[in-house]
């Protein structure tokens, strides 16, 4: 077996008391982080809270300053990160692509890694089916054969999970795939990875964002991050609370949830007695 395969058993990603630091600044501080095939985590913080760092480690692109990640069961520092990431399903919604490929065309790219396809390899009969099958499960079907060029913002983001779907990869990394996305096209893609990981049970997947709104019903783990630091980690429903989610954005935010969504507002009342309290001690220091 290749040093960079994945190992058959065990925990898909594990990072342990990990730092990232750049330039003298801790982007990242002792961050611990178990994640079994099967799991789908919520990565949320605000802007500069450490997001894209993390998934960086997660994703084999990057290294950690102290502590240790293991991806597939390989650590990083002792494998070829180049081909372990070839194991993992890593979505960009700024995908490079500028010629006018078909949506078949650039999910069968998936195959090679690359931005456009490789004339010295064609696919399978079994690979286009494949092609196939996962642009159903995304809600492709009527655009297969829809150059890139003519796609909305929303069906370019099902189309590249689609693309990071074919190498049948045990994990999946989503980098804020809602970003640009109106109301129909974010309604679309969450019900379109509800679907998949029905399917797909034994897939993991960490998705990044700054917006509960942009979460899947099917999210059974939650991480916050607050300037490079962990305010929870665990099961969704004990980490997305009021308080935990207020204390990760250092601001009063109301938490709700229906029909397995999650919602998210300022709470006015608490920013009030807050606001008050600051002003009466202001005034009794005076």
């Amino acid at each position: 077996m290749n040093s960079a395969d994945p190992a058959p058993h065990g925990p898909l990603l594990h990072a342990e008391d990990v730092d990232v630091v750049r330039e003298g600044r801790y982007l990242l501080r002792g961050i611990s982080l178990t994640i079994e095939p099967g799991q789908h985590w919520a990565v949320l913080g605000a802007n500069g809270a450490g997001k894209s760092t993390l998934l960086g480690l997660l994703g084999a692109v990057s290294h950690p300053t102290r502590g240790v990640v293991r991806v597939l069961g390989r650590q990083l520092g002792r494998v070829d990160i180049r081909e372990l990431r070839a194991h993992l399903g890593h979505v960009n919604p700024r995908h490079p692509l500028r010629s006018p490929l078909t949506v078949r065309e650039v999910v069968l790219t998936g195959l090679t890694n690359s931005i456009e396809l490789d004339p010295r390899r064609k696919p399978t009969a079994d690979q286009l089916a494949h092609a196939d099958e996962l642009i159903t499960t995304l809600g492709m079907t009527r655009r297969a054969e829809a150059a890139w060029t003519t796609l909305s913002q929303g069906e370019r983001g099902r189309a590249l999970i689609a693309r990071a779907l074919m190498p049948q990869p045990r994990l999946l990394l989503l980098d804020e795939p809602a970003t640009g996305l109106d109301l129909t096209a974010r309604e679309q893609l969450l019900s379109s990875l509800d679907e998949l990981r029905e399917k797909h049970p034994e897939l993991a997947s960490v998705l990044v964002t700054h917006h509960l709104e942009e979460l899947p019903s099917s999210t059974t783990h939650a991480l916050l991050l607050r300037e490079g630091e962990c305010v929870g980690r665990g099961e969704v429903a004990e980490i997305v609370t009021t308080e935990l989610v207020s204390a990760c954005f250092e601001h009063p935010i109301r938490i709700s949830r229906a029909d397995g969504r999650w919602a998210a507002r300022a709470d006015r009342r608490s920013a009030t007695t807050a606001a008050a309290t600051a002003a009466a001690a202001a005034v009794a220091v005076a």
